[in-house]
């Protein structure tokens, strides 16, 4: 056996433990798509159940009453989701202005600040906002003894601005965390660069317009395929744990519709079905992103 072959198989088991964490856990559950197209009913085994292929994808559209509650399911999931998207430049921006805070002390002292919101679980999260914006919080408190108010407003019931309340406290969790990244690239430009931008009369702001801002260009372009591809996948933690009574309509983004179907009426099936279509859409969505990206960049990313 020669030596190239041997050296292409000891690289093949140095990845051979991540192949298979992703068979695992990334391909072996797909086996469950199968409960959409059985009346499943736990706990017993899919093979006593009853098989009735397309129905439960079929019921989904069965009534207008269930196509409403599908589009505005859609509507809430797109919504929070372009929002992330749209703003999905913010990390990158966070990461140039905090590269050139000069006082490495103050620069070590906001990236770290801003970056605890991430280890902090959404229950914890939920319990700051309902202690700062229920009726009796702080806000409503301050509010109240200034005179402003004179009834609290409840903040966190309002069907108002839900989506973008959403998004704020996403922006807050998650901003200094995504910027870790773009820190990263930004310590790998060459700094020979940097200093011949200066000799030349460069302006700090000119060396973060034309060196800086397009070195991270790159990341940039690939964690936005990234999040194309997650575009639907905008998690359920958040919006469950603000869900309510009030809200649950303009909250209820599409992987939380798939918990409250499996959780309630809908049944295991149904949220099953609804969670493949989710997938298939993702997939087109990340082939669109993925030609585009061709068309517009000359290569592709995938």
């Amino acid at each position: 056996m020669s030596k190239k072959k041997i050296y292409s198989i000891k690289l093949f088991l140095l990845v051979l433990p991540f192949i298979i964490l992703v068979l695992t856990f990334c391909y072996y559950p797909l086996y469950g798509w199968m409960y959409a197209f059985f009346d499943y009913r736990p706990p017993k085994t899919l093979s006593q159940c009853q098989f009735v292929g397309f129905k439960w994808f079929e019921s989904l559209v069965s009534s207008q009453v269930k196509i409403d509650q599908i589009i505005q399911v859609l509507k809430n999931t797109f919504a929070m989701s372009g929002l992330t998207l749209g703003t999905s430049w913010l990390p990158m921006i966070f990461a140039v202005f905090l590269n050139e805070i000069r006082s490495v002390k103050f620069r070590k002292f906001v990236q770290t600040v801003t970056t605890l919101p991430n280890f902090v679980s959404w229950v914890m999260v939920y319990s700051i906002a309902f202690s700062l914006f229920n009726s009796t919080g702080m806000m409503n408190s301050l509010l109240l003894k200034t005179g402003i108010i004179d009834t609290p407003i409840l903040f966190l019931q309002s069907t108002k601005h839900v989506w973008f309340t959403q998004w704020l406290w996403l922006t807050w969790k998650n901003l200094g965390w995504a910027a870790i990244m773009y820190i990263a690239a930004i310590s790998s430009i060459d700094d020979e660069l940097i200093q011949a931008a200066r000799v030349d009369g460069a302006s700090r702001m000119q060396i973060v317009k034309h060196i800086t801002i397009p070195s991270l260009l790159p990341t940039y372009f690939v964690l936005l395929v990234l999040n194309v591809a997650n575009f639907l996948n905008n998690g359920m933690e958040q919006y469950y744990v603000f869900q309510n009574a009030f809200n649950k309509d303009y909250i209820q983004v599409l992987d939380l519709y798939v918990y409250n179907m499996a959780m309630g009426s809908g049944g295991y099936p149904v949220s099953v079905a609804v969670s493949m279509l989710k997938s298939l859409v993702s997939v087109i969505l990340l082939i669109i992103v993925n030609k585009s990206s061709k068309l517009i960049r000359g290569e592709s990313i995938l």
